[in-house]
Order: structure tokens, then C-alpha cells, then sequence
């Protein structure tokens, strides 16, 4: 038998047909891959795409989707120019609502790439001063049964100058089609969070869009510290006086962005902070440290905040909050379990002028983009509103 085989293989016909076959099949492989990533097919991501990437650890498929974001070796989705979609907030034109969280892009590598993804903004972050490795691994966790992660990365950044030398490179708006936001924190070592967060405005604010105080991240011991009605004060009015120092032809607005755990006591503080020191905008929601009892994945005990669809409505419900105790002067941005239009035009009648999304792009991939989108306009379209702006807070 071994003798017969040999010569099956031997033989010149044999070869070029099996020849033939591998490379059909390959090419085949390829062309249905490339014709479902073209036409961002959204089965083809959840059933085949991303689960190949859950077969790597979870940070080591972060850096992987970096990279290929970096490299442009993703589908570019041409938004659509859509007048129902287009928002004016904090004084800036944009495209789409729907933009990335911070929390991907920590050391702004891939802000082009991302534009080709069809998010109207991108939020660059958090950054530090200076250089940090943040906690040890591992430190961020997929729950896949309940589609969420638990992250405690503690603002692992490589610091105000690569950050700075990268984002400075990048053409200015006009000539980049995405809004850049960077979001700021603080060094775990930082004796003196002002000057941490003053140091971030006066580096980014000549190249930012806009800039958010980040406050909120659970992974970084004593920050949620300054989400007090007079810390927050006198931080928030440090970093606008910083702001105001700028040129006065670039002056961006300023956000800060707080935590979905607050008491009722403290929303109204953080309102009155806000309020009192007129910032900008704020961001509703960073992850949370509460566990519902939903949750089924074996990684539910993780320590470290929790982002994806079991935040969804605390997210939801704080945006609401805020919203009704600015008596919706403040514009917010709302993130927190964005997996479909419907999450984000809920966030948008709760009070969100914006929302952005992050973990469902580990489940679904980069088609979720122009899917929320898509999905976004066609609800709007249905309940009669001619622009976003109509809709925001009409539950509130």
C-alpha cells in the first residue's frame, strides 16, 4: 500500500491537480474572507473574525487590533454625509455622534486608521506625564457569556512626550476628517494631581480637539478621590485657567469624565462643580466596580472596572441623572454598553449630545461602527427628528 501511494505522488499529473486544488482553495478562502470584510459583513465577524482573535489573551489581541488599525489593514467604511447625523457640540462640527472611547488607543498610534472605521471622533488615552507600565498582567478579562471585560490596566501609558511627538504629526483638523479628543490622567506616584493634569492641557491642548479630565478610572488608587465637590472644583478650575493660558487660537474645550458608582449626593455635587466652574462638557461613563449578579463568566471576581453590557443601563441612568441636574446646559458624552443604534439613541435621549462605544468592538469587530450607525439614523428617522439634537434628553 505504502508502495502505492509513493507512486500516486510520484506522478507529475497528480501533483499539478493537487497543485491546483490547494491553491483554489486558498484562493477561495481568500476572496470570501476579502468580499466579507468589504461589504462588512457582520455575521462573518462574530461567527469567524473575532473569534480567532478571542483564541489569543485578551491584551495580547488588544495589541494585535492596534497594530492592524496603525497599518490600515482594516475595511475603510466611507460614511455617508447624513444631515440627520451631523451634531454641533462643544463648538465642533461632527460627522457621525458615534466615536471611540478611550481606552483603545492609550498612546495615539492609530488615529487614521480609526478614521477609516467611520467613527465621527476618536478619543486618544488616558495618558500620564510620565511613563508608566501600569499594573502587572494579567489585567484585563473576557466575560464572554455576559459580552463584557474587566479591565485593571492603571493607566499604562508611555507618557506626555512619544504621545505628544505622534499626535503632532498628525494633519490638522480640516484636513483629518475624524474629531481627536485626549483624555488625561494622572501617574500613580503623583503627589500633586494638578500639576499632573495641568501639565496634560498645556502639552495636548495646541494639538487636541478637546480634552477630558479623567477622574473616574477604578484602577488607580485615590483617583475617584477627586470626583469631590471641592477637589473636583479646584481641579476643574485649574485646568480651565490652564486652558485659558493657551493661545487664543486654540483653546479646546474641556470635559471630565466620571464614574457610573456615585451616590445620588454625589451627582449633585459633581453637577454643581461643573456648573460652578463652567467646564465644558461632561463624559457618562467610565467602568464600574460593582458586580450585578448577572453575571456568569468564571471571570466575574476579577478586581478591576467592569465595560460592556452589564453597564449599559447603570450608564444609561446616569447620563439621565446628570442631564436633569445640569438642566441639560452641560453637553455629555454617553458611553457604557454601546452594542447596537438602540443603546446609542437610549444614551442619546437620556441627555448624551455623543456616544461612544468600545467593548462590543471585541465581540463584533469593526463592522459594529456603521452598524450602530446605521441602525442610529434609521430610529431618528422613524420617531420623526430631524437632527440628533432633537432627540437629546427627550426621556429625561
Amino acid at each position: 500500500m505504502a508502495g502505492f501511494m509513493s507512486k500516486i505522488f510520484a506522478n507529475k499529473v497528480f501533483k499539478k491537480k493537487l497543485s491546483d486544488i490547494i491553491k483554489i482553495g486558498f484562493g477561495g478562502t481568500v476572496a470570501f474572507a476579502g468580499i466579507n470584510i468589504y461589504f462588512q459583513n457582520e455575521k462573518f465577524y462574530d461567527s469567524l473574525v473575532m473569534p480567532v482573535f478571542h483564541y489569543f489573551d485578551p491584551e495580547m489581541a488588544h495589541n494585535l487590533a492596534v497594530v492592524a488599525v496603525k497599518y490600515k489593514l482594516v475595511p475603510k467604511f466611507k460614511l455617508e454625509e447624513s444631515k440627520l447625523l451631523e451634531c454641533q457640540v462643544f463648538g465642533l462640527h461632527f460627522r457621525s455622534p458615534v466615536g471611540l472611547a478611550a481606552g483603545f488607543d492609550k498612546n495615539g498610534e492609530a488615529v487614521e486608521g480609526l478614521e477609516r472605521l467611520g467613527f465621527g471622533f476618536v478619543e486618544v488615552g488616558s495618558v500620564t506625564p510620565e511613563p508608566q507600565s501600569g499594573n502587572p498582567q494579567p489585567r484585563v478579562f473576557r466575560l464572554v457569556q455576559d459580552q463584557a471585560v474587566i479591565n485593571r490596566y492603571g493607566f499604562n501609558s508611555e507618557g506626555h512626550e512619544i504621545v505628544y511627538e505622534r499626535l503632532s504629526h498628525l494633519p490638522p483638523l480640516g484636513k483629518r476628517n475624524v474629531i481627536m479628543g485626549v483624555n488625561l490622567g494622572k501617574n500613580k506616584t503623583s503627589l500633586d494631581p494638578l500639576k499632573d493634569y495641568t501639565a496634560g492641557v498645556m502639552k495636548f491642548g495646541p494639538i487636541a480637539d478637546y480634552l477630558v479630565i479623567n477622574v473616574s478610572s477604578p484602577n488607580t488608587p485615590g483617583l475617584r478621590k477627586l470626583q469631590g465637590r471641592d477637589e473636583l472644583q479646584k481641579l476643574l478650575a485649574a485646568v480651565l485657567k490652564a486652558r485659558d493660558n493657551l493661545p487664543s487660537h486654540h483653546r479646546p474645550p474641556v470635559l471630565v469624565k466620571v464614574a457610573p458608582d456615585l451616590s445620588d449626593t454625589d451627582k449633585q455635587h459633581i453637577a454643581s462643580a461643573v456648573i460652578t466652574t463652567k467646564v465644558d462638557g461632561l463624559v457618562v461613563s467610565n467602568t464600574t466596580v460593582s458586580r450585578p449578579p448577572c453575571l456568569q463568566s468564571p471571570h466575574k471576581e476579577e478586581v478591576g472596572g467592569l465595560s460592556g453590557a452589564p453597564l449599559r443601563s447603570m450608564a444609561t441612568c446616569a447620563i439621565k441623572d446628570m442631564y436633569r441636574l445640569t438642566k441639560g446646559t452641560v453637553p455629555i458624552i454617553g458611553v457604557g454598553g454601546v452594542g447596537s443604534g438602540q443603546d446609542a439613541y437610549e444614551k442619546i435621549r437620556a441627555g448624551a449630545s455623543l456616544v461612544q462605544l468600545y467593548t462590543g468592538l471585541i465581540y463584533h469587530g469593526p463592522s459594529l461602527v456603521p452598524k450602530v450607525t446605521r441602525q442610529l439614523q434609521d430610529l431618528l428617522r422613524k420617531d420623526g427628528f430631524n437632527s440628533v439634537k432633537d432627540a437629546v434628553g427627550v426621556d429625561s
